[in-house]
């Protein structure tokens, strides 16, 4: 006879998979709220308490922490079926079990006392015991996968790798259940928790890494991470870290906006009151980077805008959505890759280290831009710093931007030197700077920075403010009649 125990949560698909287990001669046991879906369906099955001889107590604390469940579970066919017999263990070929909701009833943000209701205690025990023995036993905790069980057992039935397969999967769901515990506990009383487990589902090897001599994977199902094309070749771990700077910039932006990222910086930024006229202006801040680069939008790309991308060579296309002739067009260019843009994800910065990793949380706050100087930025001014201040937010430093109020003009990255920085970006200016707004990652800790910016036609600057010296770069800009707002709040990207 061939047994399952059923004991789930989520009873998502629990019945019909109970119907078609029965038809396929297998008895059911069962027990708790499970238990009563199947009753109500109609369903035989045979309740875990009388099958061990015990009530479920302590408000359900206890009912499948028992030997003739975990022995039913364990027990090896050919070696230990004497034993079984003996004590009248019934052999479990099919454990199906899904967990009570810690995760989700964490986020509720309930008293400890009643979280610790959701901590399950029988069903991880149960799944690692079906798990441990793969050979013998199919273990399920994913209802999306009935239908594949389903399908196996009206089949030639479950192989040893379909089990170990399924064994897989279980030790991974505990793990993330007790990882998620583990977190949350040690948070109650710390930001960052003395130790800190995760895990990320829906592995992918890429082509290479970096360069080909790397190998590399990317994780994670939603957000840019679970990010997969409409159309063109698989995404590489490059394409992964420049389509993630170029949204996390491209989202500053309500107006109709275009981003175009090269190595994971911006080469081109640019706003219009459409988005073609955007695309085009971002282009031009660089043309011979945009080539072979990665571009954002935060609106629809049509027909017109489509056949404008397909003009240059772009590695990967990222937008809300696409007409269909926009897509017609661009299969022709069978290499670039075209995702949708996903939505924002909140999470934790994750970055490795030799011997460990960087945790880094951005809590809410608040910018407080002050104007330090004797004159304030005009309205014009004004709108070129925030551009400005948009993509400094998302360069790596040192970094210095120069913009007008639609468009990046120059962008100096990635120096050592804050004055290399606004040098670099003056030598790659795409149009004159005359009347543009500079913006800096940082504090600026001399003045030379910004002598160098007014030299080259900048009349407004913005900064975070906070060096000894200030008093120093303050008098400057009001002698070169610069307007300078503060911030207070530094972007270094590194």
């Amino acid at each position: 006879m061939k047994w399952a125990l059923l004991s789930v949560w989520d009873k998502t698909g629990i019945v019909d998979l109970a119907k078609n287990l029965t038809e396929q001669s297998f008895s059911i046991m069962s027990s708790g709220g499970t238990g009563k879906e199947l009753a109500k369906a109609g369903i035989r099955f045979t309740e875990v308490s009388s099958y061990t001889g015990f009530p479920e107590m302590m408000d359900g604390r206890v009912k499948t922490l028992h030997p003739k469940v975990h022995g039913g579970l364990l027990g090896r066919r050919q070696i230990d079926d004497t034993v079984m017999a003996q004590h009248g263990i019934n052999r479990i070929d099919l454990l199906v079990v899904n967990l009570y909701p810690f995760e989700k009833m964490a986020r509720e943000q309930m008293a400890l006392d009643d979280l610790i209701e959701y901590i399950d205690v029988g069903g991880p025990a149960m799944i690692r015991a079906a798990a441990k023995n793969y050979k013998d036993v199919a273990v399920v905790v994913d209802p999306t996968d009935y239908p594949v069980i389903t399908r196996s057992l009206q089949g030639n039935g479950l192989t040893i790798e379909d089990r170990l397969v399924l064994a897989k999967k279980a030790f991974a769901r505990t793990a993330a259940y007790d990882a998620a515990i583990s977190n949350h506990l040690y948070q109650l009383e710390n930001d960052f928790p003395p130790v800190f487990s995760f895990q990320f589902t829906n592995g992918r090897t890429l082509r290479y890494g970096e360069n080909p001599h790397q190998l590399a994977a990317v994780y994670g199902t939603r957000g840019i991470a679970g990010a997969e094309p409409m159309q063109g070749k698989q995404m590489s771990y490059n394409n992964y870290l420049d389509v993630n700077a170029g949204v996390g910039l491209l989202r500053e932006f309500d107006e109709p906006a275009a981003v175009i990222i090269k190595h994971n910086n911006p080469c081109g930024v640019a706003t219009g009151a459409e988005i073609f006229d955007a695309y085009i202006a971002a282009r031009e801040v660089d043309p011979a980077s945009a080539y072979g680069s990665v571009v954002s939008f935060n609106r629809e790309v049509d027909k017109k805008l489509a056949g404008e991308i397909c003009n240059t060579f772009v590695e990967v296309l990222v937008a809300p959505s696409y007409s269909e002739d926009a897509l017609a067009i661009m299969k022709k260019k069978e290499n670039m890759r075209v995702l949708l843009l996903p939505d924002k994800t909140e999470n934790d910065e994750i970055r490795t280290i030799d011997g460990g990793i960087l945790v880094q949380r951005t809590p809410a706050y608040q910018e407080h831009w002050e104007v330090i100087t004797d004159r304030d930025p005009s309205a014009d001014e004004m709108k070129a710093l925030r551009l400005a201040w948009k993509v400094c937010k998302h360069t790596k430093s040192n970094t210095i931007i120069f913009a007008d109020q639609n468009r990046t003009l120059g962008i100096g990255a990635g120096q050592m030197s804050r004055v290399d920085s606004a040098k670099i970006a003056i030598s790659k200016a795409c149009a004159p700077l005359t009347g543009s707004a500079v913006a800096s990652d940082a504090f600026l800790p001399f003045a030379d920075t910004l002598e160098v910016a007014a030299e080259a036609g900048a009349t407004a600057l913005v900064q975070p403010g906070g060096s000894i010296r200030d008093s120093e770069v303050i008098e400057a800009a009001n002698r070169l009649h610069m307007a300078m707002v503060f911030t207070g709040v530094r972007y270094f990207r590194h």
